[in-house]
């Protein structure tokens, strides 16, 4: 079946999509004064009426928990905003000094008068007291676990990625790349800036393009697939690879499509385009930039070096490989998953690190990624485009 969604997994931030709202939210200036006051510090003006909230992280992951769905409905998880003044219990038990600077402003929002935060604590000894069900869960775990048909979850996921984003740019930017001096946060953490008085050097967040296309074959009605090396054995997907400086997206599809399997695009045709924090932590944030790519030539010739294989595949062959899929089931499982590690009953790791997450066809040769991704759109928007 052909899955629909409001939005990309980590796309559709409700917090970044008000920012164009009348009266709100709060500029980080201001954000930043707010947090001071409410930590204390002097010279800062009084805003009573508004509430913090804070997502930790800890080692790339936020803080969750899980709880019990009506009927027969997995189980939801939510993020684990915590308030400033049980954050700073937290720091205190735990010898811990909170910082106004290791704080970083995500948005504020005029609904809940809230001001919402992240802040990385992998460096503190940090116990969550008698908070239990919470625990910090592998964001691909929470990618996989999310019902994507749950605005409200996708929203979720998309505010953590953000969050993770930003605080692993933080921790891969400590020094300038121009003098080396460390840096210093500023704009409540939205920039940062070189501490050394002649430098100066302005530092913004890093995002990373990468197109990711599906190659068509017009005259016969097929798509180009392909598997990279230590994945599931029939986990094929679309190609992909990082924007070259000084190319151009549409010149990046060609390059990268002629590169891995010698086949020549022609036109380049843009689909829409994904957040994908989840990626290493030296690149803290991809943009996934999809395409349809119609071939000039047909004949392939791998690069060993970057796939495994890459093969002509039927429109009809797509068809029964998603629709043989059971990606309800694999939701299902990792939401479970989510509770149980919540509940402090299972091993936290990557839950998309177990490839058979992607995709559960049995019956199909193949098996492609599930709707967290957005190879798994373009594949199933070309598969039934008619």
């Amino acid at each position: 079946m052909s899955i629909n969604v409001h939005s990309h997994a980590f796309a559709g931030n409700p917090l970044l999509s008000k920012f164009s709202c009348s009266g709100h939210p709060l500029p980080p200036s201001s954000a930043l004064e707010a947090l001071n006051a409410k930590i204390g510090l002097p010279n800062t003006h009084s805003y009573p009426s508004l509430s913090f909230k804070v997502l930790p992280f800890r080692n790339g992951r936020p803080l969750a928990s899980s709880e019990a769905s009506s009927g027969d409905s997995p189980p939801i998880w939510h993020l684990g905003w915590l308030g400033l003044d049980d954050l700073r219990v937290i720091f205190d038990k735990s010898g811990a000094q909170l910082s106004v600077d290791s704080l970083v402003y995500l948005n504020s929002s005029a609904e809940d008068d809230a001001v919402y935060w992240a802040i990385d604590v992998s460096a503190e000894v940090i116990e969550l007291g008698s908070k239990t069900g919470l625990s910090f869960v592998e964001l691909r775990t929470l990618m996989v676990a999310t019902d994507w048909s749950d605005l409200q979850a996708m929203g979720s996921l998309a505010i953590a990625g953000h969050a993770k984003a930003l605080l692993e740019w933080h921790n891969v930017s400590r020094f300038c790349g121009h003098c080396g001096e460390k840096t210093v946060p500023m704009e409540a953490g939205r920039r940062k800036q070189c501490s050394n008085g002649s430098c100066k050097k302005r530092i913004y967040p890093r995002v990373d393009p990468v197109v990711i296309m599906l190659v068509i074959d017009r005259e016969n009605d097929r798509a180009l697939l392909a598997k990279r090396p230590m994945r599931l054995h029939r986990l094929y997907t679309c190609l992909s690879g990082f924007t070259e400086p000084g190319e151009s997206l549409e010149e990046a599809v060609r390059r990268e499509t002629w590169e891995e399997t010698r086949v020549e695009v022609g036109e380049v045709v843009y689909h829409s385009s994904q957040p994908w924090p989840v990626g290493p932590s030296a690149i803290p944030c991809q943009l996934m930039v999809g395409f349809f790519a119609y071939a000039k030539s047909l004949e392939i010739t791998v690069d060993k070096k970057e796939l495994e294989d890459a093969q002509w595949y039927s429109r009809e062959e797509v068809r029964k490989a998603l629709t043989s899929a059971k990606y309800k089931e694999t939701q299902r499982t990792a939401a479970e998953k989510v509770e149980q590690i919540c509940k402090g009953l299972e091993e936290n790791r990557s839950f998309a690190s177990d490839f058979n997450v992607e995709s559960t066809g049995e019956n199909a040769p193949i098996v492609f990624p599930g709707p967290f991704a957005i190879a798994h759109h373009l594949i199933s928007s070309w598969a039934f485009s008619d």
